[in-house]
């Protein structure tokens, strides 16, 4: 595997590229513009889609140059597909893999400035190999000196140097999918919400320090769970950039779907995975917002182990309970109560003609309004976006609160995870259980 020793960096340098994008970008919806006046109506909406994909495909090959911050920014994205079509996911997907890691000489001297040591003087053994490297940083595998077996989260150097010219090229990125979505999704996108969101998520996830904070309140929050295993921090071998936390076994989550997997597992995991969404949701008001396969492990007791808890979505005790509102109306069938928590939640004005919204999540929320045996297979979210999107627009539903970003980037991420085990199950029993052990 080729290794890196450094993120580009350099304030003119990144500025640099960043206008490189930004009139590659500009000079491609020129040029589509001087050409649709000779294309048939097909031919525009197939060389507009192009052109957005293109210009998708141009920011994102910069940002694997760039690294560090703007990579962690697209991941972010990659799971809106409520947003934007699958070609353009299909792009932005690209940086959740092949990520090279840093050679061990840097993540050495990284622990050196943080922690004092060497992992040598650290550590009884330490793997000089990541078993896993991301855009923010990559982990390795220790044992302590008390014989405790560790995983390691290391920050790259340099990253939080990078942050504002990479936030500055996320504006840019999501410029050009306001567009897609528009032109293509018929919705409009609040790109201010988008960016505020991500760019706080970001600041947080750069924190190691709060990391851990997160990572202890999880592990309180679910104590009466015995069968979700939460990693524990090891301060004396933490700093705001180094995260030294014990190491949870077992297989990605990833090796547990497919039809080949035994089904009685994968209906476990399902029931788990699901449970432990909307209690974090409805009930703790404290969302794991990173829902996707390489964040779980399943043991063969069964457990499921969670990882990285770098980014936490806490909500508003108002926002809670009106989530649990709408929860509590979907499994009545109570429309007005429905519409009276979107009005609470900021999806809705108090004068806006509800019924539109109603139907919206009456379309998201099929599997909770369904009492019977569900088979993810019948959701089709990209049809199922399309609709909501054409609703949207033709009803002015643009209201984007903040909270919603991370929320709707957690359950696609929820609905994703599900398609991939393929069990078919009573996922609003599910639902409702986990709303009935929430005192009114």
């Amino acid at each position: 595997m080729p290794k890196r020793t450094s993120l580009t960096s350099g304030r003119a340098r990144r500025a640099m590229k960043m206008g490189e994008l930004a009139s590659q970008v500009g000079s491609s919806y020129l040029w589509n513009q001087l050409r649709r006046p000779f294309l048939s109506a097909p031919a525009r909406e197939r060389e507009l889609l192009e052109t957005h994909i293109r210009n998708a495909r141009r920011v994102v090959e910069g940002s694997q140059q760039l690294r560090g911050a703007f990579m962690k920014l697209i991941q972010m994205l990659s799971m809106r597909q409520d947003l934007l079509p699958g070609e353009a996911l299909d792009v932005l997907r690209a940086t959740q893999s092949n990520v090279p890691p840093m050679s061990y000489s840097t993540i050495s001297e990284q622990i050196l400035r943080e922690i004092g040591k060497r992992p040598e003087a650290l550590f009884r053994s330490f793997d000089q190999t990541a078993f896993a490297a991301a855009s923010l940083g990559q982990v390795h595998r220790a044992i302590t000196r008390d014989g405790i077996e560790v995983a390691v989260k290391v920050q790259y150097p340099g990253v939080e140097d990078t942050v504002e010219q990479d936030l500055g090229n996320l504006k840019l990125l999501l410029r050009t999918l306001q567009a897609l979505g528009h032109d293509v999704m018929r919705q409009e996108i609040d790109t201010g919400a988008i960016y505020k969101e991500l760019e706080q998520r970001l600041r947080e996830e750069l924190d190691y320090v709060n990391e851990a904070r997160n990572m202890t309140e999880f592990k309180r929050r679910l104590e009466d769970d015995d069968e979700i295993v939460i990693p524990r921090c090891l301060k004396e071998l933490s700093s705001r950039r180094v995260l030294t936390m014990t190491y949870v076994d077992g297989y990605p989550l990833a090796d547990v779907m497919g039809d080949g997997v035994d089904l009685e597992l994968r209906e476990w995991v399902a029931h788990k995975m699901h449970a432990f969404a909307w209690r974090q949701i409805l009930e703790f008001g404290v969302l794991h917002t990173d829902f996707h396969p390489g964040n779980y492990v399943v043991s063969h007791h069964p457990r499921m182990g969670v990882l990285d808890f770098g980014s936490i979505r806490r909500f508003p005790e108002p926002v809670r309970k009106a989530n649990l509102q709408v929860a509590r109306a979907i499994v009545s069938g109570d429309d007005k109560l429905l519409a009276a928590g979107m009005i609470k939640l900021g999806y809705l004005d108090r004068e806006q003609d509800p019924a539109p919204m109603v139907e919206v999540i009456h379309i998201l929320f099929e599997p909770m309004m369904t009492d019977r045996d569900f088979d993810p297979l019948e959701y089709d979210a990209v049809a199922k976006a399309s609709k909501v999107g054409e609703i949207a627009l033709g009803n002015r539903l643009y209201k984007s609160p903040a909270h919603s970003v991370f929320l709707i980037r957690a359950l696609i991420g929820l609905e994703g995870i599900t398609r991939g085990l393929g069990v078919k199950t009573n996922y609003r029993r599910i639902f409702k259980q986990c709303i009935d052990r929430i005192p009114k």
